[in-house]
């Protein structure tokens, strides 16, 4: 029997390793590709040769940072597992009508990235930017502070990590309103007390004192916030993004912020990263900012690990994978 060939195209200690061979010790035949692929993207000719032999006989990739020209090198390639719950940079017109199937980690996010929303809405609420400015300028000044419960946070989009938000949200005694793109009328789902359908996202602006976005990036989210959503928004309210930078419009966004539209931002993705140290973004006071780790835990790895080998053990025994992706929603 012909051996399963997985390339890994990330690094991965050697227990997620042994995990990995220990579904099928004499079926599988385990390949890190990721010094091959570096040289390869870097122009080494041997590099590339060596790369293209594997790639022609690869059944898996396993991994982010895939190689140059997947698909044109790898014809036999049967199913990518990514590393990442977003998956837009991988969509591609041509991937997007190849036969492979794409699976992602969605799920392992949720505790991180909530966690991460919670203390984005507390730094809001307790001023703490401010706090912070004062110490550096070695200043004593009292001041106001707000707190969470009975505020209300509007979620844009209510899957694994929106639903986290929620319960999170809650613990704090806040009112929960949140949208779904396949909620058809409003009615109510666990620890959210307002479900609308993705259509109806005015009303959960008209109402939030927080928007949270968690929604992926595709065709119909890019560009969802401008300047007509940030004029529904109150005056008091704040955004937080956590999903793609590129579902807010920056410079609506800037301009929002400097006209007073809104309170303030919380910020871990943006439209191009690293953010160009040319945007108005780094200088506003009102701003709070974070380099796209919202997502990141002690034991990712272990995790991300854990989704892959539960997929390797199905793929082997030809069963549906977890977390497929569909190629038109994106997600």
């Amino acid at each position: 029997m012909e051996k399963c060939k997985i390339i890994l195209t990330n690094p991965i200690s050697e227990i997620s390793k042994k995990d990995i061979m220990s579904i099928n010790p004499e079926g599988i035949d385990l390949i890190d590709v990721t010094e091959l692929s570096r040289l390869d993207y870097r122009g080494d000719d041997h590099a590339k040769e060596q790369l293209s032999n594997i790639l022609l006989q690869t059944d898996v990739v396993y991994g982010g940072r895939l190689p140059v020209n997947l698909l044109q090198r790898a014809p036999k390639l049967k199913w990518l597992q990514v590393t990442s719950a977003g998956v837009d940079r991988y969509l591609t017109e041509e991937f997007k009508k190849s036969p492979v199937i794409l699976t992602n980690v969605s799920g392992i996010h949720a505790v991180p990235i909530g966690e991460f929303v919670l203390t984005f809405m507390l730094m809001c609420a307790k001023r703490i930017p401010y706090a912070y400015e004062m110490k550096q300028k070695k200043e004593w000044g009292r001041y106001a502070a707000s707190i969470l419960r009975d505020k209300t946070v509007g979620i844009v989009g209510l899957g694994h990590i929106g639903q986290e938000v929620a319960r999170l949200s809650k613990a704090f005694g806040m009112n929960v309103i949140a949208t779904r793109r396949s909620a058809k009328n409003m009615g109510t789902a666990r620890n959210v007390d307002m479900l609308l359908p993705a259509s109806w996202l005015n009303k959960l602006l008209t109402q939030s004192d927080f928007v949270v976005i968690t929604l992926p990036l595709t065709d119909e989210t890019r560009n969802l916030f401008s300047d007509g959503q940030f004029r529904l928004m109150k005056e008091s309210a704040y955004i937080i993004n956590i999903g793609r930078g590129p579902i807010i419009d920056e410079p609506a966004l800037i301009r929002a912020l400097n006209e007073n539209q809104i309170a303030g931002a919380g910020l871990d993705v943006f439209s191009q990263e690293p953010l160009p140290a040319s945007s108005p973004l780094w200088d506003m006071p009102n701003v709070i900012m974070t380099p796209h780790v919202s997502g990141g835990q002690e034991d990712y790895e272990k995790e991300a690990n854990k989704i892959f080998c539960e997929n390797l053990k199905r793929f082997l025994a030809g069963k549906r994978l977890m977390n497929v992706v569909n190629k038109k929603t994106g997600y």
